[in-house]
């Protein structure tokens, strides 16, 4: 059964950090790059961040800079680390095993002004 589980999201003000977590299952993990994705309402799921297996990341312009994308391979885990954070980065942030083409649930983040 495929898992990707994501936590760490919720309401945070402007200018303000969190770091999302997404623990995959071990076969998953091992053999994905491993990505970000994030929706608000009425829009398609953008990307946000890239991590490869051996640890080569990419990251969406207007989030360069701001969030950090990273894997820890023996907790089958990817983080996004987010600072500066601004309102318009207010949505649902997914996880994403990208050779698979798998999706976690989504994690709520909201950004006050």
């Amino acid at each position: 059964q495929v898992q990707l589980v994501e936590s760490g999201g919720g309401l945070v003000q402007a200018g303000g950090s969190l770091r999302l977590s997404c623990v995959a299952s071990r076969n998953i993990f091992s053999t994905n790059a491993m990505g970000w994705y994030r929706q608000t309402p009425g829009n398609q799921r953008e990307f946000v961040a890239r991590v490869s297996i051996d640890g080569i990341t990419n990251y969406a312009k207007s989030e360069k800079g701001r969030f950090t994308i990273s894997r820890d391979n023996a907790k089958n885990t990817v983080y996004l680390q987010m600072n500066s954070l601004k309102p318009e980065d207010t949505a649902v942030y997914y996880c994403y095993a990208v050779d698979y083409g798998y999706w976690g649930q989504g994690t709520q983040v909201t950004v006050s002004s």
